[in-house]
């Protein structure tokens, strides 16, 4: 009866050895693996352009709300050939702009027409659905923008939060994201940058 029970205990013992945590996906590893994705994990930059652009660059939203927070100015100049149609824009930062951009700028991008800015991180939130089928999975999950500084919280509040779909695929050592898009769903690139805010 002892041995019996003993060569249980071992067979069981060796058949969860050979499993592994990632055998089985789950919530909390869905979210893992999202969360420590480098797609995931790419920060949001920002591009500033000043000197003269297009009416249509002047009036994006981006824009708009640089203007809005009084960082920007914009005076009407006439458009280059490649910026046609007119109006045109010759935009500045102004002092307050100055004082906001200064310490985000690297010094040697500084007299630059154009620079990037780190703005914003995203955060995963939940995963609210997996449906599985045989070796593929698509796992739905909500996610936020953290702003970084100033300028990341008035271009991407904290507040909207965006639903997205990511493909996963099991393999010999486990569930991993799909590289490419696993039946014809988009992959985990596509799927943040095309996500709706959701309220």
């Amino acid at each position: 009866m002892k041995a019996s029970i003993i060569v249980a205990c071992l067979v069981s013992a060796f058949l969860l050895s050979s499993c592994s945590p990632r055998d089985f996906l789950t919530r909390r590893l869905a979210a893992d693996l999202i969360d420590a994705s480098n797609t995931f994990k790419n920060r949001q930059q920002f591009w500033l352009q000043t000197g003269v652009i297009s009416n249509k660059d002047y009036l994006a939203p981006e824009s708009l709300v640089l203007q809005h927070h009084g960082w920007i100015s914009g005076t009407r100049v006439p458009c280059p050939p490649a910026l046609a149609p007119p109006p045109c824009w010759d935009v500045l930062l102004t002092p307050s702009g100055v004082d906001t951009f200064r310490m985000l700028i690297p010094t040697a991008d500084s007299e630059k027409p154009a620079f990037a800015v780190p703005a914003a991180r995203r955060e995963l939130l939940a995963i609210t659905g997996i449906s599985k089928q045989g070796n593929s999975a698509d796992v739905e999950f909500t996610w936020k923008w953290t702003p970084l500084n100033e300028v990341g919280a008035a271009l991407y509040p904290g507040d909207v939060h965006y639903k997205s779909v990511a493909g996963f695929r099991k393999y010999d050592d486990g569930w991993r994201i799909a590289q490419s898009a696993p039946r014809g769903s988009q992959s985990l690139d596509d799927t943040l940058k095309n996500a709706e805010p959701i309220r």
